[in-house]
């Protein structure tokens, strides 16, 4: 479906290329090796099963969560620019 001077898959390349864009982000977020016994930010105690569950973890779940958030807030933009988005 091509709209104005965009080609015919456009769109599709336009959706493409943001999850490609999401892998990227989320592997490079991933860790290896043994996690911490204590959390990071909060020197909470981090439970075995979240070690084993989670290969390198750093962070308890609390803290996690927040930085789960915090990213969440700064990745939430419309891609396309539409003038709908721009008016909310």
């Amino acid at each position: 479906m091509a709209t104005g001077w965009a080609g015919d898959g456009a769109v599709q390349d336009q959706i493409d290329a943001t999850v490609d864009e999401a892998i990227q982000r989320a592997r490079a977020q991933l860790r290896d090796g043994p996690g911490l016994t204590h959390c990071e930010h909060c020197e909470a105690p981090i439970p075995e099963a979240r070690r084993k569950a989670v290969p390198g973890v750093r962070l308890c779940v609390r803290c996690q969560e927040e930085e789960d958030a915090a990213q969440q807030e700064g990745s939430s933009y419309n891609r396309r620019g539409s003038k709908d988005s721009q008016l909310r």
